[in-house]
């Protein structure tokens, strides 16, 4: 998936400004496909030239006019396209498991105190998107809609950060239990 996919499917949910878009991307759609604010703009910028997305001016007081973006029509159709189309499972990168494979070679007690690190991030990341789910979707078994996927989407974080913490709950146990 490119970045200018996630965009669309922000866009197609509420038009916004680059701003706007990447506070979004802050506090939701980041949460699985990060970016930042500069790849957020120069993204729309390339979108708008391929016609994907249109914006209109909105004139501010005592600053620059902001540019609100919309999905163009030919944006609506690269997203069905893109969203037909087969994607390939991801392949897992994880830093920490190759440092804990390899915690032997070197300092364990640095190794292990990188997964207690990682789980107290986790943990709060977790907490975050039991706040959302909390706040916005109150009643999950009434959702349809955009609304049911974005909460399909939320509880897939939910389970994934659950998940972690349980694997780094047996690998700090396991790790200090080797050190006993």
């Amino acid at each position: 998936m490119a970045l200018e996919h996630a965009i669309l499917v922000s866009l197609t949910e509420r038009a916004g400004s680059g701003y706007e878009l990447a506070h979004r991307f802050d506090r939701s759609i980041g949460f699985f496909w990060p970016a930042t604010h500069q790849q957020i703009y120069r993204v729309l910028r390339r979108m708008d030239e391929a016609g994907w997305v249109t914006h209109t001016e909105v004139a501010q007081e005592g600053r620059p006019d902001k540019k609100v973006y919309q999905v163009s029509a030919t944006g609506r159709d690269e997203l069905a396209r893109w969203l037909a189309e087969p994607v390939d499972p991801a392949v897992l990168r994880d830093g920490l498991a190759v440092k804990i494979r390899g915690a032997s070679l070197g300092d364990t007690a640095a190794v292990l105190r990188e997964v207690v690190r990682h789980r107290g991030e986790h943990a709060a990341l977790l907490e975050v998107y039991h706040g959302i789910r909390r706040r916005d979707f109150p009643k999950p078994a009434k959702l349809s809609g955009r609304e049911l996927h974005q909460y399909l989407v939320l509880r897939g974080g939910i389970r994934a950060e659950e998940s972690f913490l349980a694997w780094c709950d047996e690998v700090i146990e396991a790790m200090r239990s080797e050190q006993s």
